[in-house]
Formats: C-alpha cells, structure tokens, sequence
C-alpha cells in the first residue's frame, strides 16, 4: 500500500510548498477574529486532497497559549506552481489582515515518511 501510494502521488503534477507566516507583535486579537475564515481556506486545501500538514506554533510550549498568542503558523501543501502556492498564500485573511508580519514560501520536498 505505502509502494502504490508514493507511485499515486509521483504521478500527481502538483508539488508540495511550505507556507511560514510569522505573527506581528500583538496580533492575537486579530488572528483569533479572522481564524474561522482563515480554517475554511484551509478545509478546502484539505477536501481537495491538497493539505499535507498545518497548524499554529505557540509562543510558548502550551496546547493553549493564552495571552501569549503565537508566533505565526505553517501549512504545507500542494499547489501547480510556487506562483500559485504564492498568490493562495498572499490572499489568506491572515495575511490580507495584518495578522502575519512576514510571508514565506518555498518549494518543499517531503523525503520522510
């Protein structure tokens, strides 16, 4: 099964990229307002079979972070082109808000597992 899964997604023509959004100082507020939108983007990545991993990373090392928000999140995903994992990258709410302070994507190679 493991052999016939990683032959599916070789033959897949979309490649995985890595999202790294970085929260502004004091954004918690306006992460925790926009969020739902922010999931429902995502859902989708997931119900198109796209999303490989995502999620926040805490200020501190804590389920729930509290005040201490988070310092930003990660999504990797597939996408056609680092255009387009760019272009869905740059119209998340988390981004057209002003929640996260820096953008990054690069293309991403999964080796393990």
């Amino acid at each position: 099964l493991h052999t016939a899964y990683r032959r599916q997604r070789q033959m897949c023509i979309r490649d995985s990229y890595i999202i790294i959004g970085k929260d502004r100082p004091n954004s918690l507020a306006d992460r925790l307002s926009v969020r739902p939108a922010h999931l429902d983007r995502v859902q989708a990545l997931l119900d198109e079979g796209r999303l490989v991993i995502g999620g926040p990373m805490p200020a501190i090392d804590s389920e729930n972070p509290g005040e201490a928000g988070f310092l930003g999140s990660v999504i990797i995903a597939e996408f056609a082109s680092l255009e387009d994992a760019t272009v869905w990258a740059e119209a998340d709410p988390y981004t057209v808000t002003g929640v996260f302070e820096t953008l990054e994507v690069h293309p991403y190679k999964q080796v393990l597992p």
